[in-house]
Order: C-alpha cells, then structure tokens, then sequence
C-alpha cells in the first residue's frame, strides 16, 4: 500500500533553457546550455521532488497515461529508477509533449502536445483509491479529458476512503475552468497560481477568487505567485508570504516543487486532520515557508526537478528564511 499517490498528466519535456532570446524567423542560434530532455507532469514531478526530500520512494505511487512510444518508455524507465510505484495506463496516442523556452528573466513559454493523457481512465484512479488507501491522494487535472469529466467522483471516492485529497490544476483543454468546482466541497487542499484562481472565480479580483474558492468548499487554499511570493488561505485566516531570492534557470517545476513541500511537510507533521493544521496559523507559516523553499530550489537548473535537494532546500531556508517569517503577515478572516 501507498501513503501518497499522484495522478495526473505525465509529460515529456524538451527544455532549452537561459536562453538570451528567442530565434528570429529563419534564424539559428547556439544555445550555451544544451538542450535537456526530462521527464515532467506534476505527479511525476512532485513525487521525484519528494523523494529527492527524503521520503522513501516505496510509500509513494505514480499514475497516469503514457503512449506506446519511446516517450512511455522514457517516462516508465525514469519513474522506476527512482524507485516509485508505478501505476501507467498504456495507450495507443502519443505520450504528451512539452517544449519549454526560457529567455533569461522572461517566464517560460509552453508549447504543449497533449496525447495520451486523455485517455487516462478515471475507473484505473478509482480502482487505486480503493485499493492502495492513500494518507494523501494527489490529483493534477484540467487536461485529463474522461477524469477531468468524472473529478468530482474521483475527489469524493478518496474522501470516502480517508485521504487528504489535494487538488492542482493546468489552463483547461476543450473546456472552461467550471469542470472542477463541483468538485471542490471534497478537496482539502487546492493549489493554482494567481491568474488560474481568478480565472476560475470569473473575476478580475484575486480576493473575490481567494472567497470564490474558500466558499466552495476547499480547507485550504494555496496560491503561488513566482517571484511575488504565496498566499495560504482558509475560512478562517489568509496567510501572505514573500518569496525567496534565487538565480531563475528554469521556473518550470515551481508550482510542483511548491507541492512537494506541502506534501513533505504533512508527512513530517503526521497530519490526518487538516482542521487542526490549519488551527496551528504558525506551523502553516512555516509550512508554506518550506514549500517556497522546494519551489525555489526548482528554478535554480535546467528541467523541472534537477535543482532539488534536501540540503539545498534547507540551506536556503537558513540564509533567508528568518527574513521571510518576520515580513509573512497573517491575518484573522471572519
């Protein structure tokens, strides 16, 4: 059995990163610092950052669709080495794609072929739910075609079997924002960035959204903002927070190296009852503190995970956390 399983889109990516520009028409340039391809998808994502925390590979499992390709075998081949359970759907569509340009300073530029993941069957997630009982049930969405149609089902099933269930998602394929609200009153913990929370709340204001979300449902509410820093909300508190200062080579795996440390933390913490954590307004401070921190450590080197360590992380917590804990403002919410 597995105490955390990630499911969601897995993806090849194809990486040319610190670049100066981007190629005019016609134009070739020499990128100075190669060409990397690695394995991405948030749940692969979040589950190689946690065990590169220290988590042992054994208690996590990874799911999700791959084609019958070389990109599948990649994928398969790069999750195994790492020593997770692996938990793929094969399908007769092309694995997903991603080619990432990064200008030096710029945000990266996505350019997306989505194939296999909307096969992904929502009755292979649920069969795992059932069947490994997860502390944690980790669900990234929003380009899953046939779970994105059954998520509500899928969050309420792991509800029902005791997880924590934690929500992330991606700008939609084929649809609008309004296919994960039903599910939000059985998500514990949901994770976007600023524009996909006012996206999904239809509205210019990130506070109308923040309260958008909260009323549907979700206990707590986490907002990554790149070099603006995090929000951490709840009914009861709403919780800002600076981000830490680092060299950007890559922000790619940000959001899901920002995942990984909330997971880590609630391992480390024990946390069955997320009630009580969000009662503890100063172990979530520092919970979020140590999930910038991860997130930080992803953009330091070239791909989505590569930047991570337990030590790195801790270190940069050492240099410039106390900074961040003394200007993170916490306010009471009614």
């Amino acid at each position: 059995m597995v105490e955390i399983l990630a499911c969601g889109f897995l993806v090849v990516d194809i990486v040319v990163a610190d670049i100066d520009r981007i190629a005019n028409p016609g134009e070739t340039i020499f990128v100075h610092r190669g060409i990397e391809i690695s394995i991405g998808g948030h749940p692969a994502n979040v589950a190689i950052d946690l065990v590169k925390l220290g988590i042992r590979p054994d208690i996590i499992g990874v799911s999700g669709a791959v084609g019958n390709d070389m990109f599948g075998d990649f994928i398969e081949r790069t999750l195994r080495s790492y020593g997770l359970n692996v938990f793929l759907q094969r399908v007769n569509m092309s694995t997903n794609k991603n080619v990432i340009l990064v200008v030096r300073g710029e945000d990266r530029r996505f350019h997306v072929e989505i194939g296999a993941s909307r096969m992904y069957a929502p009755s292979l997630v649920k069969k795992l739910i059932e069947r490994e009982r997860p502390r944690i049930f980790y669900l990234a969405s929003g380009i899953l075609d046939q779970v994105d149609n059954k998520i509500e089902e899928i969050f309420r099933t792991a509800k029902e079997h005791g997880a924590i269930t934690f929500a992330d998602v991606v700008k939609p394929y084929g649809k609008g924002w309004d296919y994960i609200i039903p599910a939000m009153e059985y998500i514990d913990i949901f994770h976007c960035n600023d524009k996909e929370a006012v996206n999904i709340a239809h509205t210019e204001s990130l506070e109308e959204a923040i309260d958008f979300i909260i009323e549907r449902g979700v206990k707590l509410l986490l907002i990554t903002m790149g070099g603006r820093g995090a929000i951490g909300a709840s009914k009861c508190v709403r919780i800002m927070q600076k981000a830490f200062k680092v060299r950007v080579i890559d922000p790619t795996g940000a959001g899901d190296g920002f995942c990984a440390g909330i997971i880590y933390k609630l391992m480390e913490m024990k946390i069955r009852n997320l009630d009580k954590l969000i009662a503890m307004k100063e172990e979530l401070v520092r919970m979020i503190l140590y999930a910038q921190a991860v997130g930080a450590m992803a953009c330091t080197a070239p791909g989505t995970t590569s930047g991570v360590t337990k030590r790195r992380v801790e270190e940069l917590i050492g240099d410039q956390g106390k900074e961040l804990l003394m200007s993170t403002t916490i306010r009471e919410w009614n």
